[in-house]
């Protein structure tokens, strides 16, 4: 799960990151509102939720969050603040905010909160169990069925074809799936998206699937059925 932190404070960014990569998250820091906007504005990387300090510089954390909204991007959002009036905690959670938690907070109480906002309803759990073709993929397992037979990837291959999986037959970049994958970050080489390309080739391969992943040649890849 990715988690988008907008947060000015650097220590406090860097123990916040810190508690969430020892949960299992994956985390995009931004430390002006400038960048955080084209960050929270960016579908393409994939964020689950974002926590948003109020009071960044240059762009405010509530206009961050309202932008988001009237984008249509829904995940969860976290505000983070000094602000403690109970007309600031109105005004934030009516801008857009899911949860509210004044500095200073311990830092496992902020988990507790993410959990909490993470914790996917029926309907979103069944996303991760997608169907495309002959194949069947269970994300949460990273199985990978076709009939009988059945593989277990690892985990980068998990991520690489569950974002082929959940738009087949639609392109995506190498930069797209290095961001989604990878992260915004991540300093990998598109050589390496053309090696878990070619892994998952052979898992296409070993099940015998009707499906392929399709190179468009300078651009990207995409899913489709095989017409061989």
């Amino acid at each position: 799960m990715r988690i988008l932190l907008l947060e000015d404070d650097l220590t406090l960014c860097d123990t916040i990151e810190q508690a969430l990569g020892k949960e299992g998250y994956s985390v995009d820091c931004c430390h002006d509102g400038e960048t955080a906007m084209l960050y929270a504005l960016n579908t393409d990387l994939g964020h689950d939720l974002a926590i948003v300090d109020r009071m960044l510089p240059i762009v405010d954390g509530l206009t961050i969050i309202k932008s988001m909204r009237r984008k249509g991007i829904t995940i969860p959002v976290i505000i983070i603040t000094g602000m403690a009036a109970l007309d600031d905690r109105i005004e934030g959670l009516d801008g857009g905010a899911d949860d509210y938690l004044v500095k200073p907070f311990h830092v496992l109480e902020l988990l507790a909160r993410v959990r909490a906002l993470t914790r996917r309803p029926h309907e979103m759990k069944e996303s991760n169990c997608l169907t495309y073709c002959d194949l069947t993929f269970d994300r949460m397992n990273r199985l990978l069925r076709r009939g009988e037979l059945e593989l277990t990837l690892t985990g980068k291959e998990t991520e690489l074809l569950y974002h082929l999986m959940k738009t087949p037959e639609t392109l995506l970049t190498k930069e797209q799936l290095i961001v989604r994958v990878w992260g915004a970050n991540s300093e990998i080489e598109p050589g390496n998206v053309e090696n878990y390309i070619s892994f998952l080739r052979k898992r296409l391969k070993e099940l015998q699937s009707r499906c392929e992943i399709k190179t468009v040649y300078g651009t990207g890849y995409k899913l489709e059925r095989s017409h061989a």
